[in-house]
């Protein structure tokens, strides 16, 4: 078979799989023009971030970019131990149905379009040497859920932009309780000591940059305890990227 005849029957199959299972909305479910995109409804409940954002964190900040460094109240009474930080979309709304969903959902399909969004926030912080690491999961976690949310969004952005991925980068050494009902100085504590360089990948971010990648950053305390290997272990920077950033209420 030809290749021109090989591409009118993958483009057949191709079609008749889309009459089939038509594209549906990641968001609702309601029939969309194509595959891994929300409908005109849910993008506009959709809070994606844009304009000026805390270098630190990447919520979304009023005013215009003067070219100093421009930081919330947050990261200004709290620096963040990383270099910059970037979020998505801000964790409301039907973005944090999304995050709910990849996370705990089994709706891995979501890490890809997310992977795209990610991009486009975390293209300043991406250099020629960048290495893409995820936030890890501890192992016994990892088995109960089956999939390490953010490594399928490490893997989506890597694809995305083209930079270099290790899954594997980090370790979690110590289980800790969850931290949903902690404070932020509780999250920090709990967090400590408990995640670390990989020893047989420790060698591939010595005078690197790191780029981590999260699902949702809510204190950063997680991040920072990723950090803090990352420096450990000899990076030559660490930025940071989540889909979604929580933000505080006024």
């Amino acid at each position: 078979m030809s290749w021109a005849q090989t591409r009118v029957l993958r483009a057949g199959i191709q079609t008749a799989v889309a009459l089939i299972y038509p594209p549906r909305c990641l968001g609702c479910g309601s029939q969309v023009e194509s595959d891994f995109g929300l409908c005109s409804a849910c993008w506009r409940d959709t809070p994606f971030i844009d304009g000026t954002v805390c270098e630190g964190c990447g919520i979304p900040l009023q005013g215009v970019a003067d070219g100093h460094r421009i930081e919330c109240d947050d990261c200004m009474q709290t620096p963040r131990p990383w270099r910059q930080g970037r979020a998505a979309l801000l964790y409301a709304d039907r973005a944090r149905q999304l995050v709910l969903a990849l996370k705990h959902g089994d709706r891995s399909d979501i890490a890809r379009p997310a992977g795209g969004w990610m991009a486009r926030a975390a293209r300043p912080l991406l250099g020629p040497d960048t290495l893409i690491a995820p936030v890890p999961l501890h192992w016994t976690r990892l088995v109960r859920r089956r999939y390490n949310q953010a490594a399928l969004l490490a893997r989506a952005l890597a694809q995305e932009t083209g930079a270099e991925l290790c899954p594997d980068l980090l370790v979690r050494i110590r289980r800790t309780r969850m931290l949903d009902d902690a404070t932020a100085e509780e999250r920090l504590e709990i967090l400590r000591g408990a995640i670390a360089a990989h020893p047989w990948r420790r060698l591939r971010m010595v005078g690197r940059p790191v780029l981590l990648v999260d699902d949702v950053m809510t204190s950063g305390a997680t991040l920072a305890a990723c950090t803090a290997a990352c420096h450990a272990a000899g990076a030559g920077s660490v930025d940071v990227v989540v889909l979604a950033r929580v933000a505080k209420d006024d």
